[in-house]
């Protein structure tokens, strides 16, 4: 097997802590909004004692610790490779994600029904419905603008693709985490206003705690959603159909090549991919003839696809493996 080595470890650093800087602009954005509204969230909620507000609250704070372990996960998977993780942390960003899908299910979704549900038992109509309107109409705003933010973020580098299937492209997904929980508290705001309104209109207390289970159920269904564009990510998926072929028309264009089967690639991380190829060269070439065709396909591949950052290559000529190793340099 011959190992084409990556660039060097300072140098992928660079290029990770780069390439993650347009995820960190988005959550940090999130961050900051989330503290703030559900700090007025609560007051409003203590003020009027108005369920669906006190659900609100919830699903803010949460969203605020939520940016917290993304930005953990960011820094955490930048760290190089040792001993025990010879192929670096890269993957420690797709386990935060996914704790992050797990913590809005059963803190923001659960807790917010539990609190509807209890509002039900014992419904009470929310008073001064005024602060209510007032930090619902600012909560919307804010959060408008941190989701046209997330969303500008996450739209780089996705070309014409529609806003779904960019998503399911997506191998980052501390950007479609914060666009998820941006979309989802505009819902649960808009659901909470509705509440709040239809239950003084009609002075129904009962439309309260129903607006806190729908908040509830909207959370849900953001973390299962979240969790299975994750579960892919973190059980190894490989790189996009475009890169692979592209990888395998270079090889099979050298002229040192007489044929190669599908390259296999894996995703530790968004921008770090790994590349198996079982290629067969030329019979007649020597073996430091292969050396240097291994060393153009490298050089090709790694020119034209620079998150490529492994390239594993097992070379055969003549019927005999030909064995071979270098030293890795990420």
């Amino acid at each position: 097997m011959v190992y084409a080595p990556a660039v060097g470890p300072h140098e992928n650093l660079k290029r990770e802590a780069i390439l993650a800087g347009s995820s960190r602009k988005a959550i940090f954005a999130a961050i900051f909004g989330n503290l703030c509204i559900s700090i007025v969230k609560f007051v409003a909620a203590s003020i009027s004692g108005s369920s669906a507000m006190l659900a609100e609250g919830i699903h803010s704070l949460v969203d605020t610790g939520n940016g917290g372990l993304l930005l953990l996960g960011i820094r955490r998977s930048q760290k190089p490779p040792d001993e025990q993780h010879p192929f670096g942390h890269s993957k420690e960003l797709y386990f935060w994600t996914l704790i992050v899908g797990i913590l809005i299910f059963a803190l923001g979704g659960g807790v917010s029904m539990l609190e509807g549900i209890e509002s039900l038992k014992h419904p009470i109509l929310p008073g001064n419905a005024t602060i209510n309107y007032i930090v619902l109409t600012l909560a919307i705003l804010f959060e408008g603008a941190a989701w046209g933010v997330a969303y500008r973020e996450f739209r780089k580098g996705q070309g014409q693709l529609g806003l779904w299937k960019a998503i399911r492209r997506a191998k980052d997904p501390t950007t479609f985490t914060v666009l998820f929980e941006d979309t989802a508290a505009i819902l649960g705001l808009l659901v909470a206003f509705i509440g709040i309104f239809l239950g003084q209109i009609l002075q129904n207390p009962y439309l309260d705690g129903a607006a806190s289970i729908v908040i509830g159920l909207i959370l849900c269904v953001t973390a299962l959603l979240l969790v299975r564009e994750t579960k892919p990510l973190l059980l190894g998926e490989s790189a996009h159909p475009e890169v692979v072929e592209s990888i395998q028309k270079m090889v099979k264009a050298n002229p040192a090549v007489v044929s190669a089967a599908r390259p296999l690639t894996m995703h530790l991380g968004p921008h770090d991919i790994l590349v198996n190829l079982d290629v067969q060269f030329r019979p007649e070439l020597r073996a430091e003839q292969v050396e240097v065709a291994v060393d153009e396909l490298e050089a090709g591949i790694r020119k034209s696809h620079p998150e490529v950052k492994r390239i594993y290559i097992e070379a055969d000529a003549l019927g005999a493996r030909v064995k071979g190793q270098r030293a890795s340099g990420s």
